[in-house]
């Protein structure tokens, strides 16, 4: 199947760069961009600090507690980054944190070094970004993953990762032998929980549509309560979290939290049973090839496109506060292609979900949540 979202191009990004990308071209990470994540910027700046000179712009990232090598959140992020440097032909600094308490000291520190831009990666960064933003009003800021900052020189990048998430619910419910389909998160905040709406609303739009009644275990839409390991390292939090909806008869499994998805990759191993995965972020097909046998699919998110565009307007001196949300609409979210489950699903479900993702920008299904950002 090709990836949902495939051959849309995007072009004109952040108005100083041309990007086609391809959904169902995606590569490794760091190799080819994962989505088109930003769109078109206003022709004037928005008052953020103009860049300076080339040799003397300085971009920079602070991670969030999972850390650049999550095959994940971070490490899309760091992607961009690096991508957005190389072509500016300068070198990046990315500080990584290893927990909520770095995040000040790290933005001081970049600061302090002379960062002309710095890339904040997610929600719980927000108020360590805002605090910075404030105090170093010549330096320019971009968050992903929060809207909550309103400064000339604070860049929000947002998705409604909702979208993607309830085509693989749909995917999910279809795929599903058992009868029963998981989830768990890291955190409870809105940028793990809009992924687990979007997941359960679309196995609920399955069973209308099919008249099944595939059931979702590990989150729950209305009363917004559901599986959480406290954090997002891997280990044995996220392992028992895992093995709970194994021992549940879930038969498809959708971590939400950067690395966390390797421990449940461990427990269905473990339990010797046919049962897939569902990546976020990133296609884990290919950021994860040791456990690529286990996913069925994987939620989009065009984090490396968006920071590479930020970063490179920013090193041209276009940097724009304009908010970005990423949608199906202009491919900042999408769904990867079913890869080695491609003979595995119903023949049917790649059509069905081209259809549901054009009933989606169409406005016709409505795909709401209340932890989405924008």
């Amino acid at each position: 199947m090709p990836a949902l979202g495939a051959g849309t191009i995007l072009e004109d990004i952040l108005t100083i760069t041309t990007r086609k990308a391809s959904l169902s071209g995606l590569a490794t990470l760091g190799v080819v961009a994962l989505l088109a994540g930003c769109a078109q910027a206003p022709e004037e700046s928005d008052g953020g600090a103009a860049a300076p000179a080339d040799n003397d712009f300085l971009p920079c990232m602070v991670s969030d507690s999972g850390g650049f090598n999550d095959a994940s959140f971070n490490q899309l992020g760091k992607a961009g980054l690096d991508e957005a440097a190389e072509e500016l032909g300068v070198e990046a600094n990315a500080v990584q944190s290893d927990a909520e308490t770095d995040f000040g000291p790290n933005l001081t520190n970049l600061v302090n070094q002379g960062c002309s831009i710095i890339v904040t990666v997610g929600f719980l960064l927000a108020d360590a970004t805002k605090a910075a933003a404030e105090e170093n009003p010549d330096v320019n800021f971009a968050i992903i993953d929060d809207a909550s900052i309103d400064a000339d020189n604070v860049k929000p990048l947002t998705f409604n990762t909702s979208e993607a998430a309830f085509l693989a619910g749909y995917a999910a419910a279809s795929y599903s032998k058992t009868g029963t389909v998981g989830t768990f998160g890291g955190l409870q905040i809105p940028t793990v929980t809009i992924f687990m709406d979007g997941f359960a609303d679309g196995v609920a739009y399955f069973n209308e549509q099919k008249g099944k009644d595939v059931k979702v275990i590990g989150w729950d839409v209305a009363s917004q309560t559901g599986s959480f390991t406290g954090g997002f390292a891997q280990g044995v939090e996220a392992k028992t979290a895992a093995q709970t909806l194994i021992d549940q008869n879930a038969d498809v499994i959708l971590p939400v939290g950067g690395p966390i998805f390797l421990s449940a990759g461990e427990a269905i191993r473990d339990a010797g049973k046919e049962i897939a995965l569902i990546g976020v972020d990133a296609d884990a097909y290919e950021t994860a090839p040791d456990l690529k046998d286990l996913f069925l699919t994987s939620i989009l998110k065009g984090i490396q496109v968006g920071v590479s565009d930020v970063v490179s307007a920013a090193g041209e001196g276009e940097f724009s506060a304009e908010p970005y949300v990423g949608t199906l609409e202009n491919d900042g979210v999408g769904l990867a292609p079913f890869h080695d489950f491609e003979s595995k699903v119903d023949p049917a479900l790649s059509g069905e979900l081209d259809t549901i993702k054009q009933g989606i920008i169409a406005g016709d299904i409505t795909v709401e949540s209340p932890s989405a950002l924008q």
